[in-house]
């Protein structure tokens, strides 16, 4: 059984303008050890998605199922649900600045993570939030723990919400755009970090981000969501180097080419903007962008299914055929990127 299983998860939000379908029908599993790379667009669903495991998607119309050592997170009362959430499923949020209370002192808030799970005494969980400190590398940790959010760097702020995530050795961290406001060197480090302390723990591991790039080292599999829904699901090297989704294929091509022989080339961003949630297209959510558009995408939704028989875990949702996406793969996508 998976640690972690998310079955035909959806959450609405009813608004003037109508229903918000923030996310409409995610599913995916997750077991121990594993890292799942949740990418797309902002307005995509990612962050809602991971939400409404924890439990903070307020004001929001949830169902489906999130099983988690076989208990179903949706239906637990919220004294139980509390028991879980930063004890056995913790979360990194993307702006630890405003996720960080600027009155109180770091280690203070991280000892009250502790306090709030074990009975401890006060100083044993503040030697514990120093260690924790220190496993997230930030130096002087005796020091840098009676220091306020403010007086961090927003690199050290994002390894202090690190250190309160691991408070409790939880089995699943779900990091929420972890490297978001970061230069291109702490993102590197942050990420190093959380692989590091993943082989150290064996922390199962969801990364949501909207930049590909970011899981390409750490990933084992990849969900590309879109209009809040899944859209192409693979193992971390299939998205990369055969996906089969035009969505994924623009998120591809908007990375920066790393070759030397790609040098000058210009990126290539996906056209338009992402849909309202609230209108969808009618047919494929992504057909008004799709370069490769044909007259059924713009009646009949695609199934998320396998495209190739022989590869039955990776699923897509697009109308072309798989030698057209093969194709189309190999002559103009991948020469460019």
């Amino acid at each position: 059984m998976a640690l972690l299983e998310v079955r035909d998860l959806r959450v609405h939000f009813d608004t003037d303008d109508g229903v918000v379908k923030a996310v409409d029908g995610v599913n995916f599993s997750l077991d121990p050890g594993q890292t799942l790379g949740i990418v797309g667009e902002s307005g995509s669903g990612k962050s809602v998605t991971n939400l409404a495991i924890m439990g903070l998607a307020r004001g929001g119309r949830i169902s489906g199922e999130v099983l988690f050592e076989g208990r179903d997170l949706l239906k637990l009362h919220i004294n139980e649900l509390r028991e879980i959430r930063g004890k056995k499923i913790a979360m990194i949020f993307q702006d630890p600045l405003s996720s960080l209370h600027p009155y109180y002192k770091v280690g203070v808030q991280i000892a009250e993570m502790i306090l709030a799970h074990e009975k401890v005494p006060k100083k044993e969980a503040r030697d514990r939030a120093i260690n924790l400190l220190r496993l997230v590398g930030i130096p002087r940790p005796e020091r840098r723990v009676d220091d306020y959010p403010h007086q961090f760097s927003g690199g050290m702020r994002q390894r202090a919400m690190i250190a309160m995530a691991l408070a409790l050795d939880p089995a699943v961290l779900i990091a929420d755009e972890p490297t978001t406001a970061l230069d291109v060197t702490v993102q590197a480090q942050v990420l190093d970090l959380i692989e590091r302390l993943q082989e150290e723990f064996g922390t199962a591991i969801i990364c949501i981000t909207h930049d590909l790039g970011v899981v390409a080292d750490m990933a084992d599999d990849v969900l590309v969501m879109y209009g809040g829904k899944p859209v192409e699901v693979a193992d971390r090297r299939t998205a990369y180097y055969n996906p089969h989704m035009p969505y994924t294929w623009g998120l591809l091509q908007s990375l920066p080419p790393v070759a030397a022989e790609h040098t000058g080339d210009q990126l290539r961003p996906i056209k338009g903007q992402p849909p309202s949630l609230i209108n969808l297209p009618k047919g494929c959510s992504f057909n008004p962008r799709c370069p490769y558009v044909m007259e059924v995408c713009t009646r009949v939704e695609p199934e998320l299914e396998p495209a190739d028989p022989a590869k039955p875990s990776h699923l897509s949702a697009c109308h072309l055929s798989l030698e057209d996406k093969e194709r189309i793969w190999q002559q103009e996508v991948a020469p460019t990127r």
